[in-house]
């Protein structure tokens, strides 16, 4: 029952929006009592926070799990923006609400996924850095800059990107990760 809330809970976060979704309409949109829901999460916050911490948790494993399985720094950076896009393609809803209602959550809890959010940067900009080191990456780059750039325009994509239109993940991922070496790649 956690999953169907959670499930619910996005449908209509990204429909209606955090503030406008009461837990009335979670509970109505599943067919079961209040009791339900707060046997699961504490708040309607508290579920939110849960969405945020679910999204940012598995992409801070996988992102750990490519830097670990794959060879230079291109192929772990051009894995990484494919990962960002493959999500935002298959994962929509998710990415749409993670990114958009983050500022209805407590300072506390905005505080855990800021520090979480910045772990997955700072993955990006030791990468960049090291692929300095290495020679595939441009040495005068700021790879703190950098960082920000690649997430900037990936992230960027959940706004628009719809993966039924005329664009597939895979040719937004290529198409990015061109734009991306071109500015970096040596």
């Amino acid at each position: 029952m956690k999953e169907d809330i959670t499930r619910v809970s996005i449908e209509l976060f990204e429909q209606q929006g955090f503030s406008s979704t009461s837990i009335q309409h979670i509970t109505q949109a599943l067919g079961v009592t209040k009791g339900t829901f707060y046997y699961y999460f504490p708040s309607k916050e508290a579920l939110l926070m849960d969405i945020h911490q679910h999204y940012i948790d598995d992409l801070l494993l996988r992102q750990h799990k490519i830097m670990e399985n794959i060879g230079t720094f291109k192929e772990q950076l051009t894995k990484i923006v494919e990962m960002l896009i493959f999500d935002i393609g298959q994962q929509g809803s998710y990415a749409r609400v993670y990114f958009r209602e983050m500022r209805h959550l407590s300072e506390d809890h905005a505080t855990i996924v800021k520090e979480k959010r910045s772990l997955f940067r700072l993955r990006i900009e030791k990468m960049i850095e090291q692929g300095q080191t290495t020679g595939e990456f441009k040495a005068e780059l700021v790879p703190k800059l950098m960082a920000f750039a690649v997430l900037g325009v990936t992230n960027w994509s959940y706004e628009w990107f719809d993966p039924d239109g005329d664009m597939t993940a895979e040719l937004l991922a290529a198409q990015y990760m061109a734009f991306i070496l071109q500015g970096i790649q040596s």
